[in-house]
């Protein structure tokens, strides 16, 4: 069986495509396309409220070309879910009716907490020790969602409005960052020596660039050091000291002042990277659909 996923978020659009094979009880996903185009959404939607023109038919470009790839990989089914971005513009609705009618494909536009519920689609916490307490930290454009595992049970799943594109526009309120703080430090009171999950690009960029041999993990410590070597330096230093494509080293700074303060609040040591992110999850979200039918 051959899935795709569309990850339609505030910084990029991502496509998974992957096989799908069942050998007795265990299910395999192969990777057989992972495409990831930097159309930017946030930068209009958190500025001006809505997709701009330009912005609109890069995006609709993007969908036509995925659609393609789709065909040519004889993908059966799809889940095409958008983000942050896309829960923000004004013109969503519209955006979303015209890229229908170009190019069949349906997209969702899901709530943070939806997004948080199919990050965990991943099933990362089967892999991980049944008594300690995770917390799952996904930081996109737009939005960054937490779930608390305790005993393999989710506790606490939420979405704040806090996402590197966000940052970046200035529209983060401080409310917001309050909310998060008070949320963490609660945990954090509840649940001792709490561990890290860590999913999308910028933590999978930083654990390559940290070169850890050993293992999964970034200790919160080497993160703030990282910090303190990019927060200076423009992007353009950062693209030629990081070997960074230019979205990506605009973004990593404000990701890293979200882990950051993530690890701080939530009493964090290290983040455990399994290079992951939401189209994998819907993926997965999208095979159990599919079986359950």
């Amino acid at each position: 069986m051959v899935l795709a996923a569309i990850d339609i978020g505030s910084n990029a659009v991502r496509l998974l495509i992957c096989a799908v094979v069942k050998k007795g009880k265990e299910v395999e996903f192969n990777k057989l396309c992972l495409l990831r185009i930097p159309v930017r959404l946030g930068f209009d939607v958190f500025e001006k409220g809505h997709i701009g023109g330009q912005k609109k038919k890069m995006l609709i470009n993007t969908i036509k070309a995925f659609n393609n790839l789709m065909k040519v990989y004889e993908v059966e089914h799809y889940m095409a879910c958008a983000t942050s971005a896309m829960r923000d513009a004004e013109n969503a609705k519209e955006i979303i009716k015209e890229i229908k009618s170009e190019t069949s494909i349906e997209i969702e536009v899901i709530t943070g907490e939806l997004e948080a519920e199919i990050i965990y689609e991943n099933h990362i916490a089967e892999l991980l020790d049944k008594d300690k307490s995770y917390l799952y930290i996904d930081v996109g454009g737009g939005s960054t969602e937490i779930t608390l595992y305790h005993k393999s049970n989710v506790v606490v799943q939420k979405s704040f409005n806090i996402g590197t594109v966000r940052i970046l526009t200035k529209k983060v309120k401080d409310e917001t960052w309050e909310e998060m703080k008070d949320t963490l430090k609660d945990l954090s009171k509840k649940y001792s020596n709490v561990i890290g999950i860590g999913s999308g690009g910028n933590i999978n960029k930083l654990f390559a660039l940290n070169g850890n041999k050993d293992g999964k993990f970034i200790s919160a410590e080497s993160l703030k050091e990282v910090y303190k070597e990019m927060e200076p330096l423009s992007v353009e230093e950062r693209m030629h000291t990081y070997t960074l494509k230019e979205d990506r080293a605009e973004v990593i700074v404000p990701a890293l002042s979200i882990y950051n303060a993530i690890c701080k609040w939530a009493d964090i040591e290290e983040i455990y990277v399994p290079k992951i992110g939401l189209a994998d999850g819907l993926i997965h979200h999208l095979y159990d659909m599919v079986e359950h039918e």
